[in-house]
């Protein structure tokens, strides 16, 4: 008989205070046996506020970008760190994902507990702990694959001197890393830098030069031209390391990657002109947000904007909060806060009303966000909004990383309000 992968295994983990929102009287239940009742999200017991994710956008999203990199030719490592939740990195994975992309030494340890074979950690690593245990994961499974970025000569000392302490087997993957520009975030600034950093590399038995690297939003100015600059600059170092012989014999691919969530159609369009190189070219692409998209700031930024012949992403989330206040006819108070929604990009969208007395669905025509306190929603109403005590406020929200790190359990809706499964987050 097979045996449950971990992420199947999120299941059997029973459901109790932990888990805001979800019904007090399935406390006991676990998880699989709660989404097997298939309860309403409105009349199914839980309490507000509840963040809902759309199971019909979700798919859609998975199937879009899945398509996407496959019509340009892209390998694909969505940005973990935007939901940490294993049950939607099993679905990219299904989607054709190359592997999953990390930020930081906790993310990785937890894509491993929960079975990826193949992480990008978009960061330079130093810490001898989190290098004592990769060193660990790297000896124990020989089909683990796991790239990390490098950006400068000490961070390589740092990195070969714990990986000797640790007496390491498997030297580590690692991509130079060429910063987006001066006042951008990581990364070498210059060539001549990133020449440095590779022979640094070079000089140990630890770590291994398999590519470049880089993250274009944080170009300076951003624009479509900024940009494009931007990634022939990365492509042209990758073909100098080519060309200088700095891949050791024993790479069988060239990483070349870049590619958030904003820019992503001016990634697919330089790489499909990277020149034939001695090895083939990984073109790995890692944008992340897509997943659940938003109502705000990646739905002004998206690339699609641009490219709408390829398709459309679908803001999947919504979060449900309760009007429990409503002091005045200009003001009302809903039970939803700063613990609950995102709020460092955009306030929450107050978009739709559920009315309390018939259940009806209607536009929150007239409702508008003003502000958040820790645990309540600040809406100004207009003449005739007719909200009321009682009804419901389902309100989109702008930024996906920082919408999912405040669920640790969030319910997979359908469009008729269906909860079909919970999506278990690690933050």
């Amino acid at each position: 008989m097979q045996q449950p992968t971990p992420t199947q295994r999120l299941a059997d983990e029973r459901v109790d205070h932990r888990f805001k929102a979800l019904p007090p009287d399935a406390e006991g239940l676990t998880v699989g046996e709660l989404a097997a009742q298939r309860r309403n999200l409105f009349t199914g017991g839980f309490t507000t506020p509840v963040l809902a994710l759309s199971a019909e956008s979700v798919a859609h999203n998975l199937r879009l970008l899945e398509t996407y990199a496959e019509r340009h030719g892209l390998a694909f490592a969505p940005h973990g760190k935007t939901s940490m939740a294993p049950q939607l990195f099993d679905r990219q994975l299904e989607h054709g994902a190359w592997g999953i992309t990390a930020a930081v030494p906790h993310q990785a340890r937890v894509y491993r507990a929960h079975g990826i074979a193949r992480i990008f950690l978009a960061n330079e690593v130093v810490d001898p702990a989190a290098l004592r245990w990769l060193a660990a994961e790297l000896d124990a499974d020989p089909g683990f694959r796991f790239i990390c970025y490098v950006d400068s000569v000490r961070g390589v000392e740092l990195m070969d001197a714990a990986l000797t302490e640790a007496a390491a087997h498997r030297p580590v993957d690692v991509v130079v890393e060429l910063g987006a520009g001066d006042g951008a975030r990581t990364g070498a600034r210059t060539e001549a830098d990133c020449t440095a950093v590779a022979d640094a590399v070079a000089a140990t038995t630890t770590l291994r030069l398999v590519g470049v690297a880089g993250y274009e939003g944080e170009v300076p100015g951003a624009t479509t031209e900024r940009v494009r600059e931007w990634l022939h600059r990365l492509v042209s170092l990758a073909a100098d390391f080519d060309k200088a012989g700095r891949f050791p014999p024993d790479v069988e691919q060239i990483v070349i990657s870049a590619g958030g969530s904003a820019w992503f159609d001016t990634v697919a369009d330089v790489f499909a002109g990277i020149p034939e190189l001695s090895l083939p070219v990984l073109k790995l692409l890692r944008s992340g947000a897509y997943v659940s998209h938003d109502d705000g700031h990646y739905r002004k930024l998206t690339p699609f904007n641009r490219v709408p012949e390829e398709g459309a992403l679908q803001p999947a989330f919504r979060l449900w909060a309760q009007v429990v206040s409503r002091p005045t006819p200009e003001q009302a108070f809903a039970n939803a806060g700063k613990r609950d929604a995102a709020h460092d990009l955009d306030l929450p969208e107050a978009q739709v009303v559920r009315d309390a007395r018939t259940g009806e669905v209607r536009p929150a025509d007239g409702i508008t966000v003003t502000g958040l306190s820790d645990q309540h929603t600040w809406l100004r109403t207009a003449p005739g909004a007719g909200i009321e005590v009682g009804d419901w406020v389902g309100m989109g929200l702008s930024h996906p990383c920082t919408s999912f790190d405040k669920w640790q359990s969030i319910p997979l809706v359908e469009a008729d309000g269906t909860v079909v499964d919970y999506i278990r987050t690690f933050f």
